[in-house]
């Protein structure tokens, strides 16, 4: 028997190509992380070096230095000449590229390991001239080491800055300001001082908004007046809204409103809790007084409905009131909100339950006791929890209705929107008055157009507000109405025919679905409604009381917590893509 031996291919020879290498073409990769004077030098002594030791080298041609400046390490797609390098890689164009260390290709072990390994399929080295590593030659065991000590450092560094950085606010240091509307920032002495100019911005929105116009009204306003952003864009709803939210108008300031997540991917995320924060009182001069602030703080709550108060750290809520009982669900068991979902919903065993979104979205082992209930169920327990509070608990609602009627007659709206439209005409006749005199040469022309100006802005200012009382005035008389039809129901104790979520969303503060039953067994089909007077209704078992339907509850059906076009007069008259004003706030 007779073995032949096929030699191996040279080194010089692409085995993935065929083609034949005489000379390697030999690229170099360098970084520097920021643009200060020391490592600036240091990029343009590097992109030297690499330059001549590839040129002088007679085995290689040059196919280029790719260098990045101010760039992080952390995260490849930032880095344009990295990406670049690595598609000339991929399109055939280098044959080995030379880094000064692992660090200055990537701070990301997971990123070290991907581009190497991608480019080795590809029969393209990867070296690195501190650690001596060809990707080659040597095997990934080193690589991934080093590549996580290179990591690591990135970690402590972030940890160590971290540190610093809280240490600094707690002795009410100014950290991360990033420019505000109305107040100038001295670098030196890292202090705020008034501009003036758009200080008058800042009073325009915040009385705007005390006296009722909406955040898209004044955005639209301060767009018509050609007033732009501090970033000179055009204004918008959130746009506003970040002015009125913003507590450093009032003179106060609070740091350490966002957090970063992770070193590696710089997610930033709002401090709801997860980091420490610290609030400056009268750390500068402010803009806007202590009472209207809080006064504007009020009244966004309101326009909230409130629901954002007491959120649970880690627990980041979307708001959405589309459906009854969005943002008013809570599971008894991990503290979690329920989301709307539908089963088999294109077949004829379709149902519609709420469900944990801990469970849902994470895992059944997150919430293991938590069930989906369906939504019947929960309108049908609402209805029993309403005829049980009418006939034993009548007095608590009494007290309830007391209190809106009192509101209601506290203030006509009937006599603002009068008074409004009294200051309109007077306007209107003002102007009228103007324009004659200044055709009839009385009134100059600057003089004319300046007055006549001042009287357009008054106007509008007077038909922005009669439009927010006029939709006021018909969302009272909806209540009213409502209030009328709420005690007939209670002076006979009439029993809803089906779910109202208009009377749902009147009287009910949240709702807790799932708990334990009085012996300490778990019980996922229990449900506690929390009542906005504070009066509490528990209804055990709801799964078994109430998941045969009965006629009845099937023709009441098109009342149920969903907004239907056709009901829409039944169902509260919150908006439709937010959590709303909610039908009352007193409670």
């Amino acid at each position: 028997m007779e073995v032949e031996i096929i030699k191996a291919k040279g080194a010089g020879e692409d085995t993935s190509t065929g083609r034949k290498i005489d000379r390697l073409r030999v690229a170099a990769y360098c970084r520097v992380s920021t643009d200060d004077e020391d490592q600036i030098k240091s990029y343009n002594s590097m992109v030297r070096y690499y330059t001549d030791l590839i040129k002088s080298n007679k085995q290689w041609v040059f196919a280029g230095v790719f260098a990045d400046k101010a760039i992080t390490g952390t995260k490849t797609d930032k880095r344009e000449e990295f990406q670049l390098l690595i598609q000339e890689c991929l399109s055939g164009n280098i044959d080995l590229v030379i880094a000064k260390s692992i660090p200055r290709f990537a701070r990301n072990t997971l990123d070290t390991l991907k581009y190497v390994r991608m480019l080795r399929e590809r029969n393209i080295a990867v070296y690195f001239e501190v650690e001596k590593i060809n990707t080659l030659k040597d095997g990934e065991f080193l690589l991934t080491i080093l590549s996580s000590v290179a990591q690591q450092e990135v970690e402590n560094t972030s940890a160590y800055v971290k540190k610093g950085l809280k240490m600094k606010m707690k002795r009410g240091e100014l950290v991360g300001f990033q420019g505000c509307l109305g107040y100038d920032y001295d670098v030196v002495t890292k202090s705020l001082s008034i501009n003036e100019e758009g200080a008058e911005t800042v009073r325009y929105i915040f009385d705007r908004y005390v006296a009722g116009a909406g955040s898209t009204m004044i955005a639209r306003e301060l767009n018509e007046q050609g007033i732009s952003t501090i970033k000179g864009n055009l204004w918008t709803s959130s746009s506003v809204m970040g002015i009125i939210n913003n507590e450093k108008y009032k003179g106060d300031i609070l740091l350490g409103k966002t957090f970063t997540v992770d070193p590696i991917s710089k997610r930033r995320l709002e401090n709801l809790g997860e980091e420490d924060r610290f609030y400056i009182k009268n750390h500068h001069e402010p803009i806007i007084s202590e009472e209207k602030f809080a006064r504007a703080q009020e009244i966004r709550e309101r326009r909230n409905g409130g629901r954002k108060k007491g959120v649970a750290p880690g627990k980041r809520e979307k708001f959405s009131r589309q459906y009854a009982f969005s943002c008013m669900l809570e599971c008894g068991f991990c503290g979690a909100s329920l989301s709307r979902r539908r089963w088999h919903s294109s077949s004829k065993y379709k149902k519609t339950i709420w469900q944990c979104v801990k469970s849902t979205k994470h895992g059944k082992r997150f919430c293991p006791d938590s069930k989906g209930i369906p939504e019947q169920v929960i309108e049908d327990a609402f209805i029993e929890s309403y005829r049980m509070l009418c006939t034993d608990h009548k007095d608590v609602l009494e007290e309830f209705i007391k209190r809106v009627e009192k509101t209601l007659s506290e203030d006509s709206i009937e006599d603002k929107i009068e008074k409004l439209n009294k200051n309109a005409y007077n306007i209107q006749y003002k102007r009228k008055k103007l324009l004659e005199s200044y055709l009839e040469g009385v009134v100059a022309k600057d003089i004319y157009e300046e007055t006549d100006m001042g009287y357009e802005k008054k106007l509008s200012e007077v038909n922005a507000q009669l439009g927010m009382l006029e939709q006021q005035y018909d969302n009272e008389g909806s209540l009213q109405r409502r209030l009328v039809d709420f005690r007939k129901a209670l002076s006979k104790n009439q029993i809803l025919e089906g779910f109202d979520r208009g009377i749902f969303e009147s009287i009910i503060e949240k709702v807790i679905v799932g708990g334990y039953d009085e012996n300490g067994e778990k019980d996922p089909y229990k449900i506690i409604f929390i009542y906005k007077t504070g009066f509490k209704n528990e209804i055990g078992n709801a799964k078994e009381r109430f998941g045969k339907k009965s006629k009845a509850v099937e023709k009441a059906k098109e009342m149920c917590s969903h907004i239907a076009d056709e009901v829409k007069d039944v169902c509260s008259y919150v908006s439709d893509n937010t959590c709303g004003d909610g039908m009352l706030t007193l409670a």
